[in-house]
């Protein structure tokens, strides 16, 4: 019987979502951390795996259940997801290895943005972008694997590092100093990916009815009618 506080307990079990019991997400893991490896040395290879490994890409939103499990963004042909998928993934694979996770959401205001994105929603207010909240051994620290190195030295924002030690945010401020990213609301942590509450969110926000079982490809929208 495990001797973690329930509420550790808990962030380590596999789920509808973070179903790392799945053999996608079992070969993934293996493929990027070794027995030998400390949890930090895992945690840190398997952050990287999932920054790096996955293109951040906001314009395919798969709003099926099935579509926001950890192992379907590994077993899709794109190599690409958004952040919510991405941080699914993520805390998957922490459980994995035996490091508590869960994961969290908030509203932020893209001062740069992604301007085709930005016309297509009709606004620069991002809602629910997701991360991975991971416990050191201490406390909860949060960690954002949404943005690949090569598309943040696109927009000339150094690439979030994490330590495990220190809350790895989105960028404020590009390497110029003018605003990036700005957090505004904060929904709290979950154990498991909260579907409803995320896509009541969604289409309350955006004015989008109908989510549930589609795959949305906003590429496909006229500008501002969303």
């Amino acid at each position: 019987m495990s001797t973690l506080d329930p509420d550790l307990n808990a962030c380590l079990q596999s789920t509808d979502f973070l179903d790392f019991e799945h053999p996608a997400v079992q070969a993934f893991v293996a493929e990027h951390v070794e027995d030998a490896m400390t949890h930090a040395q895992k945690r840190d290879a398997l952050y990287i795996a999932v920054r790096d490994g996955f293109r951040y890409d906001p314009y395919i939103l798969d709003f099926r259940p099935t579509g926001l499990k950890a192992s379907d963004l590994i077993l899709r042909e794109r190599e690409a997801g958004y952040c919510v998928e991405k941080a699914v993934l993520y805390a998957a694979a922490l459980r994995a290895v035996g490091i508590p996770s869960r994961l969290f959401f908030g509203d932020v205001k893209n001062h740069i943005a992604v301007d085709k994105l930005v016309q297509i929603l009709g606004t620069d207010r991002l809602v629910f972008h997701g991360g991975t909240e991971v416990w050191n051994g201490t406390k909860w620290v949060k960690a954002t694997p949404a943005f690949n190195k090569e598309l943040c030295n696109r927009f000339g924002v150094p690439a979030l590092e994490f330590d495990g030690v220190h809350d790895s945010m989105f960028q404020a401020y590009d390497t110029s100093g003018a605003r990036f990213m700005e957090y505004l609301k904060d929904y709290g942590t979950f154990e498991d990916m909260p579907f409803d509450l995320y896509l009541d969110t969604l289409e309350e926000v955006y004015g989008l009815q109908g989510l549930r079982g589609t795959v949305l490809n906003l590429r496909e929208f006229p500008m501002g009618k969303a």
